[in-house]
């Protein structure tokens, strides 16, 4: 080990890839990512509590702003606070389909089917809910954390991924404002709620969007 002042170092073990097997498991994993959608029909199947727990872990590894690591995730399976989320969910979102949204807003989401009535939060096993940690508290004094919304934004897009490598699907769900969440789950005032994502297996007769995603000429830019 070598002490760098306040911290310590260890080496970096993880195994040498070569150029080729690289290429095979980037499109490899490219393959099963693209398979990824949104879902909104969710059987009522169990997920045992150890899977959701690797998938929270794995969320986990997420980098963050001086490593403070500033989530808190609530995994809920209960049937009472599930029905309790849901119930405060419709009512913002009733508001939100009747007035807060523009009419452009109303007219993008006609593709997708949406509306204000959500009953996969009490259909999906588990939901879970992200909380961004805006300060710690050291004593009486409050302490910011870094790059809190960099951070979390970084550990969801792990978890929904880890979510999907589990063959499980997934919803990232914003109804706003989301302080129901805060007051339901009894979140401490250091905490804000980023995230509502409902988990499990697909219904039957799930079906999803006929979407396209954009071609790589669309989305990057090389400069060599």
């Amino acid at each position: 080990m070598k002490d760098t002042g306040n911290s310590t170092f260890i080496p970096y073990t993880r195994p040498w890839i070569d150029s080729e097997e690289m290429k095979h498991r980037t499109k490899e994993f490219y393959q099963l990512m693209d398979q990824r959608r949104t879902v909104r029909m969710f059987s009522d199947t169990p997920v045992s509590r150890e899977v959701v727990e690797n998938i929270l872990l794995a969320a986990s590894t997420a980098p963050s702003g001086a490593h403070k690591q500033p989530w808190t995730f609530c995994a809920i399976s209960d049937s009472t606070m599930k029905a309790k989320i849901r119930e405060a969910a419709e009512e913002e979102e009733f508001r939100n389909y009747h007035g807060r949204m523009s009419q452009r807003w109303l007219k993008d989401l006609e593709p997708f089917g949406t509306n204000w009535q959500k009953p996969f939060l009490e259909i999906a096993p588990w939901i879970l809910v992200v909380f961004r940690r805006i300060f710690e508290w050291e004593g009486e004094q409050k302490v910011n954390n870094y790059y809190v919304q960099e951070s979390v934004g970084l550990a969801a897009g792990m978890l929904l991924t880890a979510i999907h490598h589990a063959g499980l699907v997934s919803l990232t769900h914003t109804p706003s404002p989301m302080n129901f969440l805060t007051e339901i789950l009894e979140r401490p005032d250091n905490e804000r709620p980023f995230l509502l994502i409902p988990i499990g297996y697909p219904a039957e007769d799930a079906q999803v969007p006929n979407i396209h995603r954009k071609s790589l000429e669309e989305i990057a830019l090389f400069f060599e």
